[in-house]
């Protein structure tokens, strides 16, 4: 039996702030953008990885939720209290430059750790913490 990843989430409170971030600054692929039931359902994901896709949704898209509820899961992206992504690239150097020359808020620059990555990690436009690593060479 095989089992393989197909779909994560990021919860993101604008889509067109958040597609500008992922689709500009990162490079990732919408694949899709639509319209349903008064929501939206957007997908993005890397070119290396087809069959992977990044839902950005809304910080609690259940239609049946309270406005409480809303309110609190919206307080939290804005506090960067959701949990983010670990994505890997070929040169975590210039992945930083990249996004940092965007405008990306840098929470960490590039560093060597001990547990075998170099890595460094941003905030998207919702708060969420995404970080870069990059297997250390040799």
């Amino acid at each position: 039996m095989e089992i393989t990843l197909s779909q994560c989430f990021i919860a993101v409170d604008d889509h067109d702030e958040a597609l500008a971030f992922y689709r500009d600054v990162l490079g990732l692929e919408v694949r899709n953008d639509v319209a349903f039931e008064g929501m939206r359902w957007v997908t993005v994901g890397s070119p290396a990885q087809p069959d992977v896709n990044i839902v950005l949704e809304p910080p609690l898209a259940n239609p049946n939720a309270s406005a409480a509820d809303q309110e609190v899961m919206a307080q939290l992206l804005a506090k960067g209290l959701l949990r983010g992504v670990i994505f890997t690239t070929d040169d975590c150097d210039a992945t930083f430059e990249r996004i940092s020359a965007a405008g990306g808020e840098v929470l960490q620059e590039p560093i060597d750790q001990p547990y075998g990555v170099r890595d460094c990690a941003f905030r998207d436009p919702a708060g969420n913490m995404l970080r870069f690593n990059q297997a250390k060479k040799g």
